[in-house]
């Protein structure tokens, strides 16, 4: 399966996320291209996870893993370092108190 161009899957990502009334922002804007994409998700609280796309070793899938989660401060200065060596990198910054991104949803999982 081909890969889609990282601006429109940040598109229609944002989109999904309008329609379950989540706010979303984009905070920084990648290659729209090939840029790889990281999630934030803020649950205004103080605390916050980092989310990017990896691989399950074990089934050579793609999948969401955690990058960082914490204090919100110290996953801003995650996201930071990884802006620091990847200018192409899309950052989604999603305010949710239960913590919901809809990354675990058929179509942005794999």
């Amino acid at each position: 399966m081909s890969r889609l161009a990282s601006g429109f899957w940040v598109r229609a990502y944002l989109k999904r996320l309008e329609l379950e009334h989540i706010p979303a922002y984009v905070t920084a804007h990648g290659h729209d291209e090939a840029g790889a994409v990281l999630v934030k998700c803020a649950t205004l609280d103080g605390q916050a996870c980092a989310w990017h796309r990896g691989f399950d070793l074990m089934t050579g899938e793609r999948a969401w893993v955690a990058l960082r989660e914490g204090p919100e401060r110290e996953v801003d200065e995650a996201i930071r370092k990884q802006r620091s060596f990847d200018p192409d990198l899309w950052v989604i910054e999603i305010e949710s108190r239960d913590g919901r991104t809809l990354l675990d949803q058929e179509g942005l999982t794999g």
